[in-house]
């Protein structure tokens, strides 16, 4: 089969490549063309082709989507950058996915779509009893949703054969540098969390699965990456030798997460192989011989990611 990636380069994408070029399949990998993404280019399998080119450019995305038998559509700007950059993260998310949609349909055969969406779409969820279900009400609380509640609607009204994926959390397996955002959400808001690698094993089953299209379906870790967002945030800054924040340091907000139902997906592509140990472990592992210096350069990380807090300067409380 041959398979367009689109965002083959971001989180997902790159644990999505290694098992579609695993199984056979024959990769196009578009992304923009970029230094850092130039680099990536250059670590690719044998056999993967690259065509540059921007989502937003639709000439760029009809050539791209010429003679592919399938299309995974990963690419988007995510938050907080789609938050601080609502018009560009639009051109990005929407316009780039209806480009995507159109390249697809004037094929002589369509491809079939298998669209990247998050389970942050369901809106505040914490006074409900989880789990989420995909079939549970939409409800926009940024942009970044409103382009993915957009994004669902030109994908399932675009006639293709298409599937749409409303991911849980995807944690990157490695060392990422602190926003002010992850301050943002209450410390009692449920969370799910998948493994990266799980989520590329769940794209590359589906490709195979006759039982995913026309279907919406909930991609998160099971009840075993089902967590607070203290236990979350805790376990994973351990990982990488930090201690615990303190309260006072975050929002008491309810935010858009969620538990989420993902009997449906499991039973159709048994991807579930990880738990939340693994992903931690995984970003320990990630340090390397740096594992070594975390008991001195982990104090000194704890208190640069406290001074990103709003919350806990406004408390007059010392890193």
């Amino acid at each position: 089969m041959k398979v367009l990636l689109t965002g083959g380069a971001g989180n997902v994408g790159s644990h999505t490549l290694p098992e579609l070029v695993a199984r056979g399949h024959t990769v196009r990998w578009f992304e923009r063309s970029t230094t850092a993404k130039r680099r990536s280019a250059r670590g690719l399998p044998p056999g993967v082709e690259v065509v540059w080119g921007d989502i937003t450019d639709a000439a760029a995305v009809l050539r791209a989507t010429a003679g592919v038998d399938a299309v995974v559509h990963l690419a988007a700007l995510i938050p907080p950058a789609a938050d601080e950059e609502p018009e560009r993260a639009r051109a990005i998310n929407v316009d780039g996915t209806a480009n995507v949609v159109a390249a697809c349909q004037a094929q002589p055969t369509p491809p079939r779509l298998l669209f990247s969406s998050t389970f942050d779409v369901h809106g505040y969820t914490l006074d409900k009893l989880p789990p989420r279900r995909v079939d549970d009400p939409l409800v926009a609380t940024d942009p970044y949703t409103e382009h993915k509640i957009k994004c669902e609607e030109l994908v399932r009204e675009s006639g293709l054969t298409w599937c749409i994926f409303r991911f849980a959390d995807v944690p990157i397996l490695g060392v990422r540098d602190p926003h002010p955002i992850m301050f943002e959400i209450g410390l009692d808001n449920r969370i799910e969390a998948l493994h990266a690698g799980d989520a590329g094993l769940a794209i590359a089953n589906a490709l195979e699965t006759p039982g995913v299209w026309g279907r919406v379906l909930f991609v998160g870790g099971g009840s075993s990456c089902q967590l607070t967002y203290r236990e979350y945030l805790t376990r994973l800054l351990a990982a990488m030798g930090v201690e615990p924040l303190p309260d006072e340091a975050f929002s008491t907000a309810v935010y858009a997460t969620d538990w989420i139902d993902t009997t449906e997906s499991e039973a159709l592509l048994h991807y579930q192989r990880h738990d939340f140990a693994d992903i931690a472990e995984a970003i320990a592992a990630s340090l390397g011989w740096k594992r070594r210096l975390v008991p001195l350069v982990g104090p000194l990380a704890r208190g640069a990611i406290l001074r990103l807090s709003p919350y806990h300067r406004q408390s007059g409380a010392k890193p």
